[in-house]
């Protein structure tokens, strides 16, 4: 079965492109190639899609929620004990108002980002044998939460097994064959980041001047998101106009993210997004919860772009770089304060956006 439901407008209004996968594992050529058609229009409208048929059951999805609201009740104090030794090292605790993920696209912005969030991620010893660096492989830091390893760990291995489906499926959309991407992912630097907006305390109605985000793109290759059904997310268009966007029941939302933009030489969009304060339907400042699994490829993985992509004559958009080397960039400015300066097509984008 395959569908895809909205688009880049519907009705004049703008909405992402529902995609029902549940037919590629095992299903016709005729039916592949319509799923894979799909999400090729999806990826290069977009950059955005809800997936159906992802085939998570909701068991799962209710435990690793319950999860992430067990840790993030946690006193404050006990939680900055999970806090990694550095900023480099992405894992551990993060809290309310110490990054700016604005500053990874080398843009500042006057004030922190609301969130806080917790980082999970691969580590060196789930490769045995291939000496990963532990720079970009780091272990975990997990909390003294009852049942909360087994919940998310369990949500990896579904969320990953989702992101490495999806990346045959982006093989064959661009005409290659469906495992072109597995020797740049077999010891992939796949990171769960576990976020929470929490309402500020005494803060009834949201102060539009901040964001519980900053705008930016997503550094790898694809995101898999998990969110709650609250406003505040939103997405860029083409004309510098912000767009809400929420998932639909049973779906999960899928993101490119800046490496599958380079390979594919801007056919494909990495998608600038932010969070706004979240508020219910009367404007007063809610919770809310997302998860984001970032598929971001090998650390030694080098990122040019794809033949078929660049037109006869010209060059392409981006250097080849690394994995490592543009996430490295990426999470010095979110996380470390330092201000990336190899993103300049991403900050043009943001600064001629409408902010309103």
């Amino acid at each position: 079965m395959s569908g895809t439901t909205g688009g880049a407008a519907v009705g004049g209004r703008f909405a992402v492109p529902v995609v029902d996968i549940s037919g590629w594992s095992g299903g016709s050529a005729a039916g592949r190639a319509l799923i894979a058609a799909d999400v090729d229009r999806a990826a290069s409208t977009v950059g955005f899609l809800q997936v159906r048929g992802h085939g998570i059951p909701d068991g799962v999805v209710r435990d690793f929620a319950a999860a992430l609201d067990a840790f993030f009740a946690l006193p404050l104090e006990e939680k900055r004990q999970l806090r990694p030794p550095s900023p480099d090292v992405n894992r551990g605790y993060t809290p309310p108002r110490t990054e700016k993920l604005s500053l990874s696209l080398g843009v500042a912005t006057p004030a922190e980002d609301l969130f806080e969030a917790f980082n999970v991620g691969s580590e060196a010893a789930s490769f045995p044998g291939l000496r990963l660096p532990e720079a970009h492989y780091p272990a975990n830091i997990w909390p003294p939460v009852p049942g909360f390893r087994r919940a998310v760990e369990e949500w990896c291995g579904r969320a990953g097994a989702l992101a490495r489906r999806l990346t045959g499926i982006f093989a064959c959309a661009l005409g290659l064959a469906e495992g072109y991407f597995a020797p740049f992912t077999d010891h992939s630097l796949d990171v769960l980041r576990m976020n929470h907006y929490p309402r500020p305390e005494g803060d009834l109605v949201p102060d539009r001047g901040r964001l519980g985000m900053g705008a930016h793109t997503d550094y790898g290759i694809v995101t898999v998101l998990w969110a709650d059904r609250v406003a505040g997310l939103q997405i860029l268009d083409d004309r510098g106009g912000w767009h809400d966007v929420a998932p639909e029941p049973g779906c999960l939302l899928v993101n490119l993210g800046d490496l599958l933009a380079r390979w594919t030489n801007d056919r494909w969009r990495s998608t600038l997004h932010r969070v706004l304060p979240p508020t219910d339907d009367a404007g007063r400042l809610v919770r809310r919860r997302s998860a984001a699994y970032f598929h971001d490829g090998n650390w030694d993985a080098e990122i040019t772009a794809l033949p078929g992509c660049v037109p006869v004559g010209s060059e392409p958009r981006y250097p080849p770089t690394t994995v490592g080397r543009h996430l490295a960039e990426k999470l010095a400015g979110s996380r470390a304060g330092r201000l990336n300066e190899n993103a300049p097509r991403e900050a043009a984008r943001l600064r001629k956006a409408d902010n309103g």
